[in-house]
């Protein structure tokens, strides 16, 4: 008993790990996975396999077809169109669209799909309807195993618990009804949102400090770095208009010409810095229309390596051939020293790209580009067919049972490489690694758990804690629990976490385990108040001009409703 004591209390640990955030769920899972090993709580072969189990393994083929999904023109050519009409129409047509997309696509694929129509167009405020969409990718991922990562997660972790495996439609019966009551509410909720268009309606020139080598200035003729204009105060030379082209980015061994333009980023308003340089006019906004000509809009991805460090760190000009002219966190624009910035998923950032930007192979992991030319070609109208006509077939085969899902999804995904739609290089840059340790860790870290003694414990205090109330109210427990769990970490960390809480209070009451398996996959999957709970909520967090409350006030009524409707719903379609 005493190993199972030690054991609950380093879950303990790795929970408030989890919600501090400072050490990535890969690297912690991972840690704790390998800690149990090296002191024998664990052996190497029951660690080795849960990194590949089976619904982990179709997981991880389902995310590389999604790489070509995503490029799929048919959701962009639908966008302008959903938001014609008044808003509660256009909310409802927006959110449905989105739903139904999600139920058999990669959420955040569709989302990032929708995000620049939506942010581009002018009839509807923005902040009105990107958390609307984010919630309502999320709705639709409850009601297919596809759906959503977490799904794919839980019914790894039935599988790896003996269990027999859940089906395509088994989340359907109860994830349907929950995910259209929720989105006939979201037009309601979208009231409580501020009103706040794009950033395209803020001045350019709020980012940018221009000056002009005037004629006979001592500055020509002499190069960036002889003329000390790179270790400035609070101000970075982006780039230089010269004539009618840019040269971008600016090298220390650049040299300067009499009527050459630099643009400045930074600490714009730092004027003063510049005064000391003779010959260097200030003047007005006579570069602007060549700098929108290279700016792009993106938002750092959930899964991007930019993530905790600074511009300066990564030599951001070097790995993307762009300078990021201004940082947008939330409705907070970022001041100071842009390089000095650690920035952060779901930052908006605003780059002035150069012409090697697009070449660059690793923008598609660490950026969605809400304003500006897409970062990958989308597919041909025959490409976009045959691509959602393969996948329809597996899904379609998988669901009567005629072929198992991993089958059919490698077989697509072989389809794709022959047709060269895809790529070996480009499935090794966007492989899920750090999802695949997540959820392989989880998968022993849960094997100890229960070998430990520690989910007999879980069991014993489950019961105790919820006797007087019955089963029903053990079911509303665990829920909760993981509702807790998934606000407070990531989804798929929050159903790791919680499934062997449900498992082992279904084997303490002695009742059939589906309904606590369901609950804690749809509770992993209700995280609607904190924009860090889930992948899309970040993608829309900047972009929308979000504050923490904005998120709070929509997210309540949308998480009351589906909860209740979860709790009703879950115990009739699968009986104890």
């Amino acid at each position: 008993m005493e190993a199972a004591h030690l054991v609950l209390a380093s879950i303990g640990v790795l929970i408030a790990l989890l919600a501090h955030g400072r050490i990535a769920p890969a690297v912690l899972f991972t840690t704790f996975a390998c800690v149990y090993y090296l002191t024998g709580l664990i052996d190497q072969r029951t660690l080795l396999a849960s990194y590949t189990n089976p619904a982990l393994a179709t997981l991880i083929l389902l995310l590389c077809v999604s790489l070509v999904l995503e490029r799929s023109p048919w959701i962009q050519r639908f966008s302008e169109a959903l938001l014609n009409g008044n808003p509660t129409v256009a909310t409802w047509r927006l959110g449905g669209f989105a739903a139904l997309c999600s139920a058999f696509l990669n959420n955040t694929a569709v989302v990032g799909a929708l995000l620049g129509a939506v942010s581009r167009q002018r009839r509807i405020p923005a902040s009105r309807l990107l958390i609307p969409l984010s919630y309502a990718a999320v709705l639709g991922g409850v009601t297919t195993l596809v759906g959503t990562s977490t799904n794919m997660v839980v019914n790894s972790f039935v599988i790896g618990a003996g269990l027999p495996p859940l089906g395509m439609l088994s989340f359907a019966a109860v994830g349907i009804p929950v995910a259209l009551l929720c989105l006939l509410a979201l037009p309601f909720a979208a009231r409580c949102l501020p009103a706040r268009h794009p950033a395209e309606d803020e001045s350019r020139q709020s980012y940018f400090l221009e000056a002009r080598v005037a004629e006979g200035s001592p500055l020509a003729g002499r190069s960036i770095e002889a003329n000390r204009l790179r270790a400035l105060d609070g101000l970075f030379l982006l780039e230089i208009a010269r004539g009618d082209h840019l040269v971008t980015p600016v090298g220390p061994d650049e040299v300067l010409n009499e009527g050459d333009v630099l643009v400045f980023t930074g600490e714009v308003g730092n004027i003063q810095a510049l005064q000391r340089f003779p010959g260097l006019e200030l003047f007005g906004h006579r570069a602007d229309d060549l700098l929108r000509s290279n700016l792009v809009e993106v938002v750092v991805s959930h899964e991007s390596e930019l993530d905790g460090r600074t511009p300066r760190e990564v030599d951001f000009r070097t790995m993307f051939d762009a300078g990021v002219v201004g940082i947008r966190r939330g409705e907070k624009r970022i001041e100071g020293q842009l390089g000095r910035v650690p920035l952060r998923a779901g930052d908006s950032l605003l780059l002035a790209v150069g012409p090697d930007f697009a070449h660059h192979r690793n923008l598609e992991r660490n950026f969605r580009v809400v304003a500006g030319p897409a970062l990958r070609p989308p597919l041909s109208d025959a490409q976009g067919r045959l691509v959602l006509g393969g996948f329809a077939v597996v899904l379609a085969a998988s669901a009567m049972g005629g072929l198992p899902l991993f089958d059919g999804l490698l077989a697509l995904l072989a389809l794709l490489l022959v047709r060269r739609l895809t790529s070996l290089s480009e499935l090794r840059r966007r492989f899920p690694f750090e999802l695949l340790m997540v959820i392989g860790s989880a998968l022993a870290i849960a094997r100890v758990i229960e070998s430990s003694g520690a989910s007999a414990l879980i069991a014993q205090a489950m019961r105790a804690g919820f006797d007087g109330l019955g089963v029903w109210g053990a079911l509303a427990g665990v829920y909760l629990i993981t509702l807790i769990l998934t606000e407070l970490v990531t989804n798929n960390a929050a159903a790791a976490l919680a499934f062997p809480i449900g498992l082992s209070t279904a084997q303490a009451f002695g009742v059939d385990p589906m309904p606590f398996v369901m609950v804690v996959a749809y509770g992993a999957s209700a995280c609607f108040l904190m924009p860090s709970g889930y992948q899309t909520h970040l993608m829309v967090y900047s972009p929308g001009r979000y504050r923490l409350m904005d998120f709070v006030r929509a997210g309540l009524p949308i998480s009351v409703l589906y909860s209740a409707a979860v709790l009703v719903l879950v115990p009739r379609v699968f009986p104890f």
